[in-house]
């Protein structure tokens, strides 16, 4: 089999885990375009391995080596992940990232205009409340 027929099934699916990381709103779904991502690149490490193979006299199975160190990577990161996801969806009740990204940065809801000017300090603030 030539080389290219796994480099290009690799690279559509690393495009299709770029996409899916870019495009997704749901946490779990982007953590699963990053598992998506690493399998590509698991595809092309072994295909490598393989064509590499042939042509050198010693088979050091590198490519198959670090597959499995990125596998056992893979593992504990979708598990990390989907416990801090979980941990975030009790708390706060979505999952979605953009408003998880607004609610931590402390952005206000979109609609709502203040009335004080935007030059206005905290102590000018608290006199005109008083």
């Amino acid at each position: 089999m030539h080389l290219a027929y796994p480099a290009v099934l690799s690279a559509l699916l690393f495009c299709t885990g770029l996409y899916g990381v870019l495009a997704r709103r749901n946490a779990i779904l982007v953590l699963m375009s990053v598992e998506l991502m690493l399998n590509a690149v698991n595809l092309n490490l072994v295909a490598f391995d393989v064509w590499l193979s042939k042509t050198a006299e010693e088979t050091l199975h590198s490519g198959q080596a670090l597959t499995l160190f990125t596998i056992a990577v893979a593992a504990a990161e979708i598990g990390i992940g989907l416990a801090i996801v979980l941990a975030v969806h009790r708390n706060r009740g979505t999952s979605d990232i953009d408003k998880l990204r607004d609610t931590a940065e402390g952005h206000e809801s979109e609609g709502h205009e203040t009335d004080t000017p935007a030059t206005e300090t905290g102590a000018e603030k608290a006199e005109a409340t008083a």
